[in-house]
């Protein structure tokens, strides 16, 4: 073919189409074993317990009304049923989290068990020791059933103890709640006539469970105070309030929260049985607690139930950062074969498009590599053992058809140099675009700082410049 650069273009793009349907499939490979860590974290969830959301406590008491309507000389009787609840004047949580990794196969999942001591007062408690008045008509009656302190949460297979106390005597702990939606949980049965007028109910229960990687709580008083400590130093904090005071160290955090009644709507929410509202960034909350019927009222126009979020997270994900990298694949193949272009352009060589397809596979190897060590060897660690053995390879390859070592060792320090910087755009977030879009810019200055003095239309339609290659022989040796 007379005119070489055309032909030297489709066959560029050929081969650039097929590592492009090559890096397609190890993106499959990557999202597989997203998919399979996912898989592990549901197993460990399924034998141990999910992560957990502490809603409660709160006073409920279920209750039956019964009219009598008179029909002739018979007499005809309704009911309606219905339930009292209170909810606390104030809550607070003194709660400390000591994680426990667990392991799935390759996989690490981050368990907690958590040490709450939760205080509450109700200051109108005392209403429960009457039943309500009839509302529906003078002659109806209204009966109730027992008053229970209700606390639910999210997976009560996490349960390790509890004991709750109020006002200093202990009671016994049942399993679920009297609560119509939110039935998962724990409640102690009181009597209402302990319920002395004037003076308020102070509940003390204290609560070990185990959860994993997520730990919410719910501000349904009218004043609430949570304060968590925990042996991990990565938490990230979410849901619908950020703590008011937080310190992060090397050993673990501590982070309080301070929610009024006044900032929030998790009260009402609590009492029309709404489910829990979505993280903010498109996702909903797991939630275990909230029934189909819950879900259905969330569905409406009412509020949703907000949360105190802290999730347990590891600050080098291999997957998501193995998932980044492979997004670069294209832009890696793309660069490295600008770098072998000007190398032909400048020192008038000949590469055939086949070395142009083996230099971009030992790049896609790069990524399969990666994602294949770091399960084993660690994020870092495994990206050093990769980079630096494509590196060496493209090393010695490129010393061969660019004719000379002198030619061989600046393209693997471009190389490197193109690892170096996809190592520090994987580990920035805010700033990554604007380091990204800058080397982009100075790689495209370079290639026209370069080629400035070259005459295309020569290049591409002569072949007499090309060195033979017994010269390139030669210059090797």
């Amino acid at each position: 073919m007379k005119n070489r650069l055309l032909f030297k273009t489709v066959s560029l793009l050929i081969v650039l189409a097929m590592l492009m349907l090559g890096l397609s499939m190890i993106q499959d490979v990557v999202k597989d074993r997203i998919r399979n860590r996912d898989y592990a974290v549901q197993s460990v969830v399924s034998s141990l317990a999910g992560s957990q959301t502490l809603i409660g406590p709160a006073l409920v008491q279920n209750c039956t009304e019964t009219t009598s309507t008179p029909n002739g000389k018979k007499i005809e009787y309704t009911t309606r049923e219905f339930q009292r609840q209170l909810l606390p004047d104030s809550v607070s949580h003194n709660a400390n989290a000591a994680m426990e990794e667990r392991s799935r196969g390759l996989h690490l999942i981050n368990a907690y068990v958590l040490h709450d001591q939760i205080q509450a007062s109700f200051t109108n408690a005392d209403q429960f020791a009457q039943p309500p008045s009839a509302t529906s008509a003078a002659k109806a009656s209204v009966s109730c059933g027992k008053l229970y302190l209700s606390f639910a949460l999210s997976d009560p297979r996490g349960i390790r103890s509890a004991t709750v106390e109020a006002n200093n005597k202990e009671l016994n702990v049942e399993s679920g709640t009297s609560l119509e939606h939110y039935s998962k949980g724990i409640q102690s049965e009181i009597n209402p006539a302990t319920l002395k007028k004037g003076e308020p109910l102070s509940i003390s229960l204290k609560l070990q469970l185990l959860g994993t990687e997520r730990l919410a709580f719910t501000p349904i008083g009218a004043e609430n105070k949570v304060t968590l400590t925990a042996d991990w130093p990565h938490p990230s904090f979410g849901g619908s309030f950020l703590p008011a005071r937080r310190e992060v160290t090397d050993n673990g955090f501590t982070a309080n929260w301070e929610i009024s009644s006044l900032a929030t709507s998790a009260s009402t929410a609590f009492t029309r049985q709404q489910g829990l509202c979505s993280s903010g960034y498109g996702d909903s909350e797991p939630d275990y607690t909230v029934t189909s019927a819950a879900r259905a009222a969330a569905s409406g126009n009412g509020p949703c139930l907000e949360t105190m979020n802290t999730e347990f997270v590891n600050p080098v994900n291999v997957y998501s950062l193995s998932d980044r990298s492979t997004k670069y694949g294209v832009l890696f193949v793309i660069l490295t074969f600008v770098a072998v272009g000007l190398f032909e352009v400048m020192k008038k060589l000949r590469v055939h498009p086949v070395q142009y397809l083996l230099v971009g596979s030992a790049l896609c190897s790069f990524f399969l590599l990666l994602i294949s060590l770091s399960e084993h060897l660690g994020f870092a660690t495994a990206y050093v053992i990769a980079a630096s053995s494509c590196v060496a390879l493209l090393a010695f390859y490129a010393t061969h058809i660019l004719g000379s070592i002198k030619r061989g060792l600046p393209f693997a320090a471009a190389i490197s140099a193109l690892y170096g910087l996809l190592y520090v755009l994987l580990q920035l977030e805010q700033t990554a675009l604007v380091v990204g879009s800058i080397a982009l810019f100075a790689v495209l200055a370079l290639v026209m700082i370069c080629t400035r003095h070259v005459d295309w239309y020569a290049f591409g339609h002569s072949d007499s410049d090309a060195p033979s290659k017994a010269v390139a022989d030669k210059e090797l040796a």
